[in-house]
């Protein structure tokens, strides 16, 4: 099962891994840098079925931080047609770029330097969310959206979406998880807002179906829509499994071509236990209630395991990230451990 095609409108998939998004921040001026050719380049030799890549700033203040890959002015356009050129040249399969904003997640230091840490006001920018409340303690605050601002993020959305498919990627991914500033309009712990974009639920995700309509818009027929989307908070007030549904039957009816389903992020610490595949049971729930292409991540292997997995039809596709990394050809039970010499910066979590 694990080796089965699988299409996605007309894109083709030869299998049902996908190389996750890993955010690498270490990008030149937002653009792709030689660690990316060397990052990529490897990661699309894999034997994974198609490659995601990581999170995108629609906006030099959507940062997470200086290092990040970015895709909204021209030279940023260039260096990722070059990009995609050299990967495609490599394996032709299917890749999508995540595209994103952090919202009060931003201007933070690169993790190897100070996890979970934010820059200085001196060294650092403005952040903005749905409401002015901090992260955690020891953040700074950040400024409360008003609407003409709201309305030119979704303008941003659409137009890192048209720059990607010009650059030559197969999809884009919306990243609505891991506490960013589609996540931060999603849950009601972060969104207090009490105008058209906050209180009920039907108000917190106005701004996602618009973002999904604008890119649907302008999306050709041989590229496709997707979105990572928090399944639930595991907080007691946050964002429950019955809300990711709705959410996703309200996109799948504008445009959107498949969910990847995450969880937790709104807060640095939530109530998540990290045990062998714990978000597939709640992924297999939503895929139900949904019927849309759904794909997961968070502890899916071995390979025994994630045949299961599809077999059930609990997912459609399964995200795998440090385990390409951390294993010289994952795929394939070879578990000897790459030949990096010096381990990367980059991979600062991976082993």
């Amino acid at each position: 099962m694990l080796f089965k095609k699988k299409k996605i409108k007309n894109l083709v998939f030869n299998n049902r891994i996908v190389v996750s998004p890993m955010c690498q921040y270490s990008a030149y001026k937002g653009s792709p840098s030689k660690w990316h050719y060397k990052h990529l380049g490897n990661l699309i030799k894999s034997g994974a079925g198609s490659l995601v890549v990581e999170s995108t700033s629609i906006s030099n203040s959507g940062r997470i931080s200086k290092k990040d890959l970015c895709l909204f002015n021209k030279e940023h356009l260039n260096s990722h047609k070059k990009l995609i050129h050299y990967l495609k040249k490599i394996n032709n399969i299917p890749i999508i770029l995540q595209i994103s904003h952090a919202g009060r997640k931003g201007s933070t230091h690169i993790p190897w330097v100070k996890k979970n840490t934010p820059l200085s006001n001196y060294s650092g920018w403005q952040t903005f969310a749905p409401s002015s409340i901090e992260r955690d303690k020891g953040w700074p605050i950040p400024k409360k959206l008003n609407i003409p601002q709201i309305h030119s993020i979704i303008n941003e959305f659409k137009n890192t979406a048209r720059l990607a498919f010009k650059a030559g990627y197969d999809g884009v991914e919306i990243h609505m998880a891991h506490g960013y500033l589609l996540h931060q309009f999603f849950s009601p712990i972060s969104n207090k807002r009490n105008d058209l974009y906050g209180g009920t639920l039907k108000n917190r995700i106005k701004i996602h179906l618009q973002i999904i309509k604008k890119i649907n818009q302008i999306t050709p027929k041989n590229k496709i829509i997707g979105v990572r989307v928090t399944g639930k908070d595991h907080l007691n007030n946050g964002i429950k499994e019955k809300d990711c549904i709705h959410l996703i039957n309200k996109l799948k009816k504008i445009g959107l071509n498949y969910a990847c389903i995450s969880s937790g992020g709104i807060i640095p610490i939530t109530n998540m236990n990290f045990k062998k595949g714990f978000r597939v049971k709640m992924a297999e729930r939503i895929k139900k209630k949904t019927n849309i292409i759904i794909r997961s991540s968070g502890e899916i292997f071995p390979i025994s395991f994630m045949n299961k997995v599809l077999k059930k039809k609990s997912l459609d596709f399964i995200a795998i990230g440090r385990k390409f990394i951390s294993k010289k050809n994952f795929i394939y039970n070879d578990d000897s451990k790459p030949s990096y010499g010096k381990k990367p910066k980059q991979y600062w979590g991976c082993f």
